[in-house]
C-alpha cells in the first residue's frame, strides 16, 4: 500500500491498483444536546451506519469533560475534537494520521466560517448550512487537505455569492 492517493502493488505477479484512503473519514458538527448541525463523509457509509455512527459519537464526545484530551481512540479510529461556544467539531482519522495536524484542520475550518459569518454561531450553520458545506468543501477534498489559506477559502466563497446573487438578479429580471 502506498503512503497516499493512488498506488500500485504487485501481488503474486498481479498489479492491482489501491485505493485511496482519506485522512479524515468524516466530519460533524453536533451541540451539546447531541443534535447533529452538520455531517459529511469522505468514505462510503450507508445511511443507517450513519445514523448509528452519529449517535455513538455524539454520545462519547458530549459526554466527556471538558478537563479531558482531545483525542478519542474510537474502534479502529481515532476521534479529534474541539468544543467552540455550543458546537463540537468532530473528525475522525485513521489510527495512523496525525491527530495535532486533524485538529489543526478543525481550528482553520472554524477560522473559516467565523471569518465568513463574523464570529459564528449555531444559529449561522442551521439556516445557511449550505455555506457551511461550501467552506468545507473548499478546505477538504476526499477528506485531504485541499486549501490551507483562509483569504483564498474565502475568496472562492465570495466568488460564489457573487454568481449566486447575479443569477437572483437574472431570474428576477426576467419576469
Amino acid at each position: 500500500r502506498t503512503a497516499r492517493g493512488f498506488g500500485s502493488s504487485n501481488i503474486l505477479g498481479h498489479n492491482h491498483l489501491t485505493l485511496h484512503e482519506a485522512m479524515i473519514q468524516f466530519i460533524l458538527l453536533i451541540n451539546r444536546q447531541g443534535k447533529t448541525r452538520l455531517k459529511k463523509w469522505f468514505v462510503p457509509n450507508g445511511e443507517r451506519d450513519q445514523f448509528r455512527t452519529i449517535k455513538e459519537v455524539s454520545t462519547l464526545i458530549v459526554n466527556r469533560s471538558p478537563k479531558v484530551c482531545n483525542f478519542l481512540e474510537w474502534r479502529d479510529y481515532k476521534l479529534v475534537y474541539k468544543r467552540y461556544a455550543s458546537l463540537f467539531f468532530i473528525a475522525c482519522i485513521e489510527n495512523t494520521d496525525n491527530e495535532l495536524l486533524a485538529l489543526e484542520l478543525v481550528h482553520h475550518f472554524v477560522e473559516s466560517l467565523d471569518r465568513y459569518f463574523g464570529n459564528v454561531c449555531e444559529l449561522d450553520l442551521i439556516f445557511n448550512f449550505h455555506k457551511a458545506y461550501y467552506i468545507l468543501d473548499e478546505i477538504l477534498i476526499s477528506g485531504e487537505l485541499q486549501e490551507s489559506s483562509k483569504r483564498e477559502v474565502l475568496h472562492h466563497i465570495s466568488e460564489m455569492d457573487a454568481m449566486m446573487q447575479q443569477s437572483e438578479q437574472q431570474k428576477k429580471g426576467a419576469r
